[in-house]
């Protein structure tokens, strides 16, 4: 009896486990749970330029090898927090190709992956044409500590504009699905 106590405590402990996890919300396209906290595209502006915060100071390994710091963005900047196995990730990866094609030359993209080793996260850029630099964040979660008491990347994938000034300007709470927010964002703050 003990024992079927036991097993059936524990189905129901990991009933509920899983089911924690679990996105009711349709982000990920019907693509199935991965163990992810999934947005729902919500944008939060912070129109105030007065009251716009900078996210602290951050580094980390580039996927490709060496060393990025944070101190060397200038500029206007979109920065993404994502990871290989996170379905949503996957829809959203065209459309960040796509804003970097149009972008790329006036404003500086950085992806921060909050999961994965080089060589899993190297494949996913590969696979889905992304030619801006992503760091590891995995180990040490600096980037995602520095954006922390502002706008916190809550869910993955979160994407946030940085000004001109390098303050939190926006941020996307969930996949893009087109261009055309982001599109929007990016263009304001370029013509701050």
């Amino acid at each position: 009896m003990r024992r079927v106590a036991a097993a059936l405590s524990a189905s129901v402990v990991a009933v509920l486990a899983l089911s924690a996890c679990s996105s009711t919300d349709g982000v990920a396209g019907g693509v199935g749970d991965a163990g992810y906290i999934a947005g729902d595209g919500f944008v939060t502006e912070f129109p105030d330029v007065a009251e716009r915060v900078a996210p602290e100071p951050f580094s980390g390994p580039l996927i490709e090898g060496g060393e990025f710091d944070s101190a060397s963005l200038d500029g206007v900047t979109l920065v993404n927090f994502w990871y290989a196995a996170c379905p949503p990730c996957r829809i959203e990866a065209p459309v960040l190709a796509e804003l970097y094609a149009e972008f790329g030359e006036q404003v500086d993209f950085l992806g921060v992956n909050v999961r994965d080793g080089a060589a899993q996260a190297a494949t996913f850029e590969e696979q889905f044409g992304i030619d801006y630099p992503s760091i590891l964040d995995d180990e040490t979660a600096q980037a995602q500590l520095a954006f922390t008491g502002i706008v916190a990347p809550n869910a993955v994938p979160t994407t946030i504009v940085l000004d001109a000034e390098g303050r939190v300007a926006a941020r996307v709470s969930g996949a893009v699905s087109d261009t055309s927010i982001l599109s929007t964002l990016l263009r304001e703050e370029l013509e701050r």
